[in-house]
């Protein structure tokens, strides 16, 4: 199964994202602070059928790489999120 991570962005606010047949099967949802250096990971969904699978560990992966990339401090507000972030200490270098 194809997980290719999408980024869509408007404004200060933006999802990570994997969809197949135009429809997306999960998300991660973030809000930027108004200069975009500070970004709070707010929400998680994942639907039933990726569900147990790793998806939203795909997710932040991407989040993170995204954030190195750009020089961003990320702020896993969604319990999901955040999870990931305390199970992975090589995350630690990005967070607020």
């Amino acid at each position: 199964m194809d997980l290719q991570v999408r980024l869509e962005q408007s404004g200060h606010r933006g999802a990570f994202f994997i969809a197949r047949d135009g429809e997306r099967l999960a998300e991660l949802t973030f809000s930027a602070s108004a200069d975009g250096k500070l970004v709070m990971l707010d929400h998680t969904a994942v639907s039933e059928a990726l569900r147990g699978k790793g998806v939203t560990r795909t997710l932040v992966d991407e989040a993170v790489r995204w954030a190195r990339r750009e020089s961003i401090r990320l702020v896993p507000v969604c319990p999901f999120a955040r999870a990931v972030f305390d199970r992975e200490p090589s995350f630690h270098d990005v967070l607020a």
